[in-house]
């Protein structure tokens, strides 16, 4: 009996964009199912009682929460394909560390750069910049955070690069001055086939981000 893989999601999330580039690393088929977050769905309430966000990965009927979660996962349940954590117990817990990074200091200034004002949109700015350069110091010369290899770190920050456009218009800098290095990781990931279905066009998530400070009550 073929896999059932569901993914409940909602297209401008960088951490939903996770799982979709895991997937299709795998190149395992999935239902993607759009999810309204100001009007949550029963299946979602249901599938994640605890935080009632998305993504859930749903396989076989049993979901799993948390982006970075799904994508060890994915990788165990399916080991055939990409590898997209390392097998040495080392370089697997570096990764995981820079992954728990990326989820603690990259989304966490993020939301001032588009929907915040002065003050509080400097300090985030900057903010920002530093975390990115701590990245490109991990990063240094190499193709990849994992070397050659495409994989975990890659995947957990890549979904953030489409919102950079938005976060430089309502902020009013540049990140490739900054950060040239990051820029152009971000485009060798593009040229993967897994992370360009994956993520949405950046001028689509600029255009967006007016509607969604509507909908959140910031305007």
């Amino acid at each position: 009996m073929a896999d059932e893989v569901i993914l409940l999601d909602y297209w401008p999330s960088a951490f939903g964009m996770r799982t979709r580039i895991a997937l299709e690393e795998k190149d395992i088929k999935f239902d993607h199912r759009e999810q309204d977050l100001f009007n949550k769905s029963q299946i979602l309430l249901e599938m994640n009682p605890v935080h009632k966000k998305i993504p859930v990965l749903i396989h076989n009927g049993k979901p799993v929460c948390e982006s970075l979660i799904q994508v060890e996962y994915i990788d165990e349940t399916w080991p055939k394909g990409n590898s997209l954590l390392p097998s040495d117990p080392y370089q697997r817990a570096q990764a995981k560390f820079w992954g728990d990074f990326i989820d603690k200091k990259v989304s966490g200034p993020t939301w001032v750069l588009w929907g915040g004002k002065g003050e509080e949109q400097e300090a985030g700015k900057k903010e920002f910049i530093e975390v990115l350069k701590t990245l490109e110091t991990e990063l240094g010369d190499k193709t990849y955070f994992g070397g050659e290899t495409f994989g975990y770190v890659d995947i957990a920050l890549i979904g953030f690069y489409c919102w950079f456009d938005a976060y430089e218009k309502f902020a009013n800098f540049s990140i490739e001055a900054e950060c040239p290095k990051v820029i152009a990781w971000a485009k060798r990931c593009l040229k993967r086939e897994s992370v360009a279905k994956s993520l949405p066009d950046s001028d689509k998530i600029t255009k967006y981000v007016p509607e969604l400070k509507k909908r959140l009550g910031m305007e």
